[in-house]
């Protein structure tokens, strides 16, 4: 007997069949649904384009080549304001990586130790990450940014204070790190010829110490023996690169803060509104992470512990080695939306003054040439290729601590 979703082969193709047939009917309806697509953003685009032709605008972005006629206050690359407005947009686009970058690790660092601690035994402890928690995650990131640039700005000393022999401040860490209202001034290291080597030298030890990761790892799979690794890659780390730094004549320097006039010049300024900005992301998204973390070593059956115990694991080698490894699977994939989340509230910095992607591009760049859609264009498509190729590479690492079948 022949149906229409099984005919015969010698049966002709009819029309009917891409409606009726099983094997036509998803290509159909997702044709359709493209065509349908298509058409919409057609109809967009060329409204746009009608309008626009009416205000007597076109779509260019020749805007990006003229002078952008305006300061950044914090820069990782070189810029005046006679520089263009596309350099203008590579100094936010950067100074929202850097953000995004800093506060990731942070927020991970939080969210983890707040996650385990959450766990612990002891009532205080698991309280106090409680009360952390919940008030973190259940108060908008904007007021919390503002919370922490006025706590930045109105509790810290001012800069006078650190005036004179019988000053009111004094500066931290031997006298190189000065924290005032104004921003945090820490030490800048100075270049000299032969610092390319011992930079080379540094992360090629980093290279060396993931490498013997592997081997230890290995090493106990096979064999079950326990190397010191934390000795071994701390040697690792400093020890060639003092060497070659010493052997090379001491060719990197620091240049510290000193308090002149009425304000500290030399070293690296940290303004308030970079702090603000990262701490409240950081602990607003930790909150987030320490929730996930909990959720991940919950979904771990007691049992592993019980086993890890019962073959005379110590609590913290059991947590490292049997609970975390396996809770992974379940907190990577949550984890890379916190990530993404982070990243996209760094636009929020205009709020302190913070001068990212957002109010270059987005702000000052989009007012002073009246090319709003252009720069809105040019704004998503940016946060798109970095929320990518943040997904892309959380995505990477979830797939290689999948568990793989033999």
């Amino acid at each position: 007997m022949t149906t229409m979703t099984d005919p015969p082969n010698n049966e002709s193709f009819r029309l009917s069949q891409l409606i009726y047939d099983t094997r036509y009917r998803s290509i159909t309806i997702q044709v359709i649904a493209l065509i349908v697509f298509m058409a919409f953003a057609a109809f967009v685009v060329r409204n746009t384009i009608i309008n626009l032709e009416a205000l007597g605008k076109d779509i260019n972005f020749n805007f990006l080549g003229s002078s952008a006629n305006y300061d950044i206050n914090q820069r990782l690359i070189p810029y005046v304001s006679s520089d263009t407005h596309l350099r203008a947009a590579v100094v936010g686009l950067l100074n929202t990586l850097m953000i995004a970058f800093m506060g990731c690790i942070l927020a991970t660092v939080i969210g983890v130790v707040a996650g385990v601690l959450r766990l612990s035994k002891n009532w205080l402890t698991a309280k106090i990450m409680t009360v952390y928690v919940e008030t973190f995650r259940n108060i908008p990131v904007l007021l919390w940014i503002l919370a922490f640039m006025a706590v930045l700005s109105e509790s810290l000393p001012q800069p006078r204070s650190f005036k004179g022999p019988d000053a009111a401040s004094s500066m931290w860490f031997w006298d190189s790190v000065a924290v005032t209202n104004r921003g945090t001034y820490v030490p800048v290291p100075v270049w000299g010829s032969g610092s390319a080597i011992v930079v080379i030298v540094f992360l090629l030890s980093l290279l060396g110490i993931w490498a013997f990761s592997k081997f230890a790892l290995r090493r106990f799979e096979a064999t079950g023996q326990i190397l010191p690794t934390f000795w071994i890659k701390l040697a690792i780390f400093f020890v060639p690169s003092l060497l070659v730094y010493f052997i090379m004549g001491r060719p990197i320097g620091l240049s510290y803060p000193e308090f002149k006039g009425f304000n500290f010049t030399g070293g690296l300024h940290l303004r308030n509104s970079m702090l603000a900005l990262w701490l409240a992301l950081s602990f607003y998204t930790g909150s987030y992470i320490a929730e996930i973390v909990r959720s991940g070593i919950l979904a771990v059956s007691k049992g592993q512990t019980e086993a890890a115990y019962a073959l005379g694991l110590r609590p913290s080698r059991t947590m490292n080695l049997v609970i975390l490894p396996q809770a992974l699977r379940v907190i990577i994939p949550p984890l890379i939306s916190q990530y993404l989340n982070l990243t996209k509230n760094s636009s929020l910095a205009l709020a302190v003054g913070y001068m990212d992607l957002r109010s270059t591009l987005g702000g000052t760049t989009l007012n002073t040439t009246g090319r709003e859609l252009e720069s809105m264009l040019l704004m998503m498509l940016i946060y798109l290729l970095v929320s990518l190729v943040i997904s892309s590479s959380m995505n990477f690492y979830n797939k290689s601590v999948k568990l793989k079948e033999r």
